[in-house]
């Protein structure tokens, strides 16, 4: 069921973080499920409303990565880069805050609407865990918050920053990971070639990143999308053959 004028919210996370507990908080029976088209992996999608704006959220897959070594990981990075969701829910697992925000930063690298859920507070508090998320949004650049999904907890100042990112009353200032001396020389000069092909319409440090480590699946990716007709006035007749 699609709803005109909704907007649409991606829930990433690593496996076990809670995230689909928090998906059947806020979308309850409102749900769908089937497959992603062309693959086996699961689609789950639902609806909400918050202050009168109806959202459609879709859950992407658990994974630890957004690269192409799995079909999991396709679909999950695939989504935030080319469907661009006004906004993506990074779900954390308060207890294994290291772990976890690898797949955090590798989303805010590739869009600046995020926002970073510190979930399973509850079992941190247990464990004598402190997290400063104030300290950790100013570092990240993205609003960060506390929550427990399961106990109902953060949920409603959660809808409230989903509301005002939505709304673009929320300014975000995304860190952006440096990487060693060499790495960075080739992304400076492959960025303006990416930007040529794409212009503004993907990010072209993450998609030189991506190029720089071999991504064959992006590469495919990209390249159909070229080709595709007249898709978001790309520059037809480029091809992705850039020299690294």
């Amino acid at each position: 069921m699609e709803h005109q004028n909704e907007v649409t919210i991606a829930l990433a996370g690593n496996p076990n973080t809670g995230k689909s507990t928090l998906f059947n908080l806020l979308t309850g029976l409102k749900q769908h499920t089937g497959n992603w088209p062309g693959k086996t992996v699961i689609h789950a999608e639902g609806f909400f409303q918050h202050k009168g704006v109806s959202y459609r959220m879709i859950d992407l897959p658990g994974t630890y990565s957004l690269f192409s070594n799995s079909a999991d990981e396709e679909v999950a990075r695939n989504y935030i880069i080319f469907e661009k969701p006004a906004v993506t829910l990074v779900v954390l697992d308060s207890t294994s805050l290291e772990r976890n925000l690898n797949l955090a930063l590798q989303v805010i690298e590739m869009t600046s609407n995020v926002i970073v859920c510190l979930n399973l507070m509850d079992e941190a508090r247990k464990k004598g865990i402190r997290i400063d998320e104030q300290l950790l949004s100013k570092k990240l650049g993205v609003p960060v918050l506390k929550i427990s999904a399961r106990n109902k907890e953060g949920i409603t100042e959660l809808l409230d920053a989903i509301n005002a990112m939505a709304n673009g009353d929320i300014q975000t200032i995304p860190i952006s990971v440096q990487y060693s001396k060499e790495i960075e020389e080739k992304v400076m000069k492959l960025e303006p070639k990416i930007k040529e092909i794409f212009h503004d319409e993907y990010p072209a440090r993450w998609i030189a990143l991506r190029l720089l480590d071999g991504d064959e699946g992006l590469i495919n990716e990209l390249k159909q999308r070229i080709s595709a007709p007249n898709k978001r006035g790309l520059s037809h007749g480029s091809s992705l053959s850039i020299q690294i």
